[in-house]
């Protein structure tokens, strides 16, 4: 006898956080579309939502805790999944019990897992566990210790079962997972577990893919990307690999991640500096740069090793762009640390600066520290910061004024609004010091009749909004991506 054909049933994914959550979302929601589910952006007309979740700092949490609620409303059961699932485990479905709570190790079965969650078969939430204890402590022996267990469950890696939720020309693509810092504010390690790099040729195979998607620029993404190949026997993998996806087929531009200012060394500064292909953009997680708060962190750098990067990098590509997060009120930080960071940023002149005020978490060094301040004051650094960085990045965009920069289009302006005419295009889309994501767009006037989104197209930048710019086209976009 055959098997009944199984019904046919509807999932909505709703992601939080960052691109490495929207990477496991995809990587989630193609295991759904293998076992036979359809996905639907509504949830209202689905049987089962996915919540993927954030758990870094308290804020994140609340809206990760809002999307469940809210995902409650249309009436199906609501599956939590991602870092506050796995970081909380059965204390979250304590509190939650509208929700289904799911670790990273149900990922694999997540088809399995969301039908017996629709049958109403009961699930035992997971107990969480530190993750770091998964695999050996010392880096290079993980690729052994990985293939000896096929049941370690590192998501975001599986690109084969990977199905694409976005339809832009931008994609995230992630170099590995994890992190072996011990930053005394931060949790993701516990939750993430030890860093694991993805072996080069398995990132390139998903960067082939991911260009025949009909994306042209990819997003490289981890918890410490400049720590990329230390697990596999060689921290120069990163500056071999970023050429090679560079001359990807259909690549136009490759931008990297979440570099960790202490282990960026000169030669990866150099090669995005320098190399045809890749943004001479630098996301360097400075968080502060105080020498003294800094080392109550548990990092490293400060005010002046941080300008002399950044002076370096500008005099190999002097319109790099920078971006960064600062925390601000954490334990112990006095006026003249407060004043040390308003003169880095000052004479900085970065891109774009994320400002965060500092809240414990749970499991982290700091949450022992004396010395903490009271929420007002740490809300009142936080907006003073927020001001600061404002006008700094403002002023930074106005430097652009006259530039020439190369931007990648992704939203045809004159469609959408009847603006402009077919000789006289308006395209929205964003330069190569500015994240997809984060970091303000680019307006184009004048792009060619017959462009379309993924190209790339050199613009003189005549106005700014903001952070934002207004440019105007110079020289025809090429089809493919390519200049």
């Amino acid at each position: 006898m055959t098997a009944a054909p199984r019904p046919a049933r509807t999932v909505a994914v709703v992601t939080l956080g960052c691109a490495r959550n929207e990477v496991d979302s995809e990587e989630l929601a193609g295991r759904l579309a293998a076992g036979g589910y359809e996905l639907v952006d509504d949830a209202d007309t689905a049987d089962a939502v996915l919540v993927n979740t954030c758990g870094f700092i308290e804020s994140a949490k609340k809206d990760s805790v809002d999307a469940i609620l809210a995902a409650t409303d249309s009436g199906a059961p609501v599956v939590a999944v991602g870092c506050m699932a796995e970081r909380y485990g059965s204390e979250l479905a304590g509190a939650l019990p509208e929700a289904t709570v799911l670790g990273f190790d149900d990922y694999a079965q997540i088809g399995d897992r969301l039908d017996d969650v629709i049958a109403g078969r009961p699930l035992v939430p997971h107990t969480p566990r530190d993750r770091r204890t998964l695999l050996p402590i010392s880096p290079v022996q993980r690729t052994a210790a990985r293939a000896a267990d096929d049941a370690l469950a590192i998501p975001g890696h599986d690109w084969l079962r990977r199905k694409r939720l976005a339809s832009g020309p931008t994609a995230a693509l992630k170099l590995a997972s994890g992190c072996d810092r011990r930053c005394a504010f931060c949790a993701i390690p516990t939750f993430r577990g030890a860093f694991v790099s993805r072996p080069p040729a398995e990132v390139l195979g998903e960067a082939q893919w991911l260009a025949g998607q009909g994306v042209t620029e990819l997003v490289l993404v981890s918890e410490n990307s400049t720590s990329y190949g230390k697990d596999l026997g060689d921290l120069r993998s990163l500056e071999k690999l970023l050429p090679e996806l560079a001359a990807v087929p259909g690549i136009a531009r490759v931008r990297v991640a979440y570099l960790q200012p202490a282990e960026l060394r000169p030669g990866l500064l150099e090669l995005i500096a320098t190399t045809p292909g890749i943004a001479p953009y630098y996301d360097l997680s400075f968080q502060h740069s105080s020498p003294t708060l800094l080392r109550r962190m548990r990092r490293f750098g400060g005010t002046d090793d941080f300008l002399r990067t950044i002076e370096r990098a500008r005099s190999l590509a002097p319109d790099a762009g920078f971006r960064t997060n600062v925390i601000l009120g954490f334990p112990g930080e006095t006026e003249d640390d407060v004043a040390e960071l308003e003169r880095f940023l000052t004479e900085g002149r970065l891109d774009a600066v994320g400002v965060f005020g500092y809240s414990d978490e749970e499991g982290t060094e700091a949450m022992g520290l004396s010395g903490k301040l009271d929420q007002a004051e740490i809300d009142a650094r936080v907006r003073r910061i927020t001001d600061l960085v404002e006008e700094l990045t403002a002023q930074r965009a106005e430097d652009r004024v006259g530039q020439r920069v190369e931007v990648l289009l992704t939203e045809d302006l004159s469609a959408t609004d009847g603006a402009g005419t077919a000789s006289e295009g308006t395209w929205l889309g964003h330069a190569a010091h500015q994240d997809p994501d984060a970091d303000g767009t680019t307006t184009v006037a004048a792009v060619p009749e017959g462009s379309v989104a993924g190209q790339l197209v050199t613009a003189e930048v005549v106005g700014t909004e903001g952070v934002d710019l207004v440019a105007r086209a110079l020289l025809p976009a090429l089809p493919g991506g390519r200049r």
